[in-house]
């Protein structure tokens, strides 16, 4: 049994590295917008009544007939917007957001989390707008747009970001209230016509900081009910997908900026792939990370959408609600930003029960993890036991196996005469009341329950920065490599431990020394939370079966293994 559950956590580990969870969408280029030639004469658009313009953000003093036309502000200037959730700092340079930072979270040197990469800046900033003219993108990136408001914003509130020049007008409304979600509404116009330019989430996040970050990016959305989830290399940028859309855009492993459009039908979304350094002291162009991005809205007019920036945790994204694909209100949450897998069904109790056992017993993520792995496998004892039982069994109809095999040896594998083999060995199973496959079916019952714990602990905001005892973050690997020897040592121990009737002793051997050495190797880099649960699992596997092997079951069970040992020393 033992040896099966070994080799069931190593294939769920080597899984995560080797397959796709979703078939990638069909993407459609859409058409870049032809620049028109007629004269552009947009209306200045109003200010709001309970904003007022900043003296720094005023249009320079330009002739009559050209002011009519350009309003462009005379310096860079930053408004700042605050609630109890983030700070945002935004400048009027290309009307985009500079630092984003979620109060409640901190990187990796213990400071307030920018969800803003920086090393990606080129690429443009949270906010900016995608233009597929290459050059009216930079225009709009780089140009001084005049705010309604600078300093600190009071909310709930509004900032209007506008600009005219060269022909190009755009207006950018930002509404803001005490939650992760701001509304959005853009309107761009090119020689009185318009064009199709999205707000964007141009370039990955702040806490990417090295391969695992980056290769933990997805482009996501939902439409009609699937969603789909797209890794890096499935990314091609600038590629535009057409909707319905309850939400598409860009996550990693703990946090999120998703797009809700007003209109789900009528959205489109364009994937944005980059690329940054490994080492930005000498950049490499074959050396690099890759950094997604995302740029979501409807074609040829005005978008209106909603933007949720924020933290990938249940109870946060079950409050987000994306609109009917009529645009009514009353469309999906955003639970399934978190991907727990293709046990979801199991892995979103589960987690459940773990945030109930911390909240209300505990208040330590690491002594809720031990509490649900001793429940786990007290509940599993059962399956432990039937699986040995089983296991006897078989062992036991070895000798009239081996003689039915032995009847039949000469027979040439594909003589139909072989069939007669199969149905003696079938006679013999009935008539002991065996199940040939009783010893694997408990563990295969368990498989689900350890591919969900594992999708689950891996995907949980919850664990990161939590700390246990000498571990400082059970979202990262442990780095006094403490759990990866006990994970070793303890699996060790379970090998020798555990009967196993029908291996030929060589082979045991082989494996009791084989099977600690490869899970030391997947535990190295595995997130302290999931090393934990493993240990822990072993350590009352351990446990059980110290007690088993005192049961008559037990000694029964050694008592033929070592019979079967000395028939193959001889």
């Amino acid at each position: 049994m033992t040896l099966v559950l070994v080799v069931t956590f190593a294939l769920i580990l080597v899984s995560q590295f080797v397959l796709f969870k979703n078939k990638r969408a069909n993407p459609r280029p859409a058409e870049p917008s032809a620049s028109q030639n007629a004269p552009a004469t947009p209306e200045k658009a109003p200010t709001p009544a309970n904003q007022s313009s900043p003296q720094a953000a005023e249009p320079a003093v330009l002739p009559k007939a050209e002011a009519a036309t350009r309003r462009v502000a005379t310096a860079e200037a930053e408004t700042l917007v605050e609630n109890d959730l983030y700070r945002i700092v935004f400048t009027n340079k290309g009307a985009q957001a500079k630092s984003w930072i979620l109060k409640k979270f901190k990187d990796e040197k213990g400071q307030p989390l920018d969800l803003v990469n920086t090393a990606a800046a080129q690429y443009g900033l949270p906010l900016s707008l995608y233009a597929y003219d290459e050059n009216l993108r930079n225009q709009l990136k780089s140009s001084l747009y005049v705010p309604s408001a600078q300093g600190a914003l009071t909310l709930p509130g509004e900032l209007t970001y506008e600009y005219s020049a060269g022909g190009v007008a755009v207006r950018k409304t930002l509404r803001f209230d005490e939650t992760y979600v701001i509304h959005i509404e853009t309107a761009v116009t090119q020689n009185g016509k318009s064009v199709d330019v999205f707000p964007a989430w141009p370039a990955g996040f702040g806490d990417q900081t090295a391969a695992p970050a980056y290769g933990a990016s997805r482009i996501e959305y939902e439409s009609q009910d699937k969603v789909t989830r797209l890794e890096p290399k499935k990314v091609s940028g600038g590629n535009t997908l057409r909707g319905p859309f309850s939400w598409a855009g860009v996550q990693d492993q703990y946090f999120a900026a998703i797009f809700l459009p007003d209109q789900p039908r009528e959205a489109s979304l364009v994937t944005l792939h980059h690329a940054v350094p490994k080492d930005p002291a000498t950049p490499d162009p074959n050396n690099t990370y890759p950094v997604l991005g995302a740029a979501l809205g409807s074609m040829g007019g005005v978008i209106r959408e909603r933007l949720f920036v924020g933290p990938k945790a249940v109870d946060v994204l079950e409050s987000v609600r994306a609109n009917l694909e009529d645009g009514q209100p009353g469309g999906p949450d955003l639970r399934h930003v978190v991907d727990f897998g293709y046990f979801s069904f199991f892995a979103r109790p589960l987690f459940q029960w773990l945030k109930w056992t911390y909240l209300h017993m505990v208040h330590n993520w690491g002594w809720a993890i031990i509490i649900l792995t001793v429940i786990i496998n007290i509940a599993l004892l059962p399956l432990r036991i039937t699986s040995q039982k089983s296991a006897l069994k078989m062992q036991k109809l070895q000798p009239q196996m081996r003689a039915i095999q032995d009847k039949y040896k000469k027979i040439p594998m594909r003589d139909p005469r072989r069939a007669e083999m199969n149905a003696e060995v079938s006679a013999l199973y009935k008539k002991e009341g065996v199940n040939p496959a009783g010893g694997c079916l408990p563990l295969l019952i368990q498989l689900p329950f350890l591919w969900a714990f594992y999708s689950m602990l891996g995907n949980a905001i919850e664990l990161r920065h939590a700390s246990f005892l000498w571990i400082h973050d059970l979202s990262a690997p442990d780095k006094l490599y403490i759990l990866p020897v006990l994970i070793v040592a303890s699996t060790y121990f379970m090998q020798r431990l555990t009967p196993s009737a029908g291996m030929d002793p060589a082979q045991q051997r082989m494996m009791t020394l084989m099977m600690p050495a490869m899970l030391g190797f997947f535990s190295w880099s595995l997130p302290s939370g999931l090393s934990l649960y493993w240990t822990m699992g072993n350590v009352i596997a351990i446990i059980q079966q110290s007690i088993m092997n005192r049961t008559g079951l037990g000694k029964e069970l050694r008592a033929e293994m070592e019979k079967r040992a000395r028939k193959s020393a001889k």
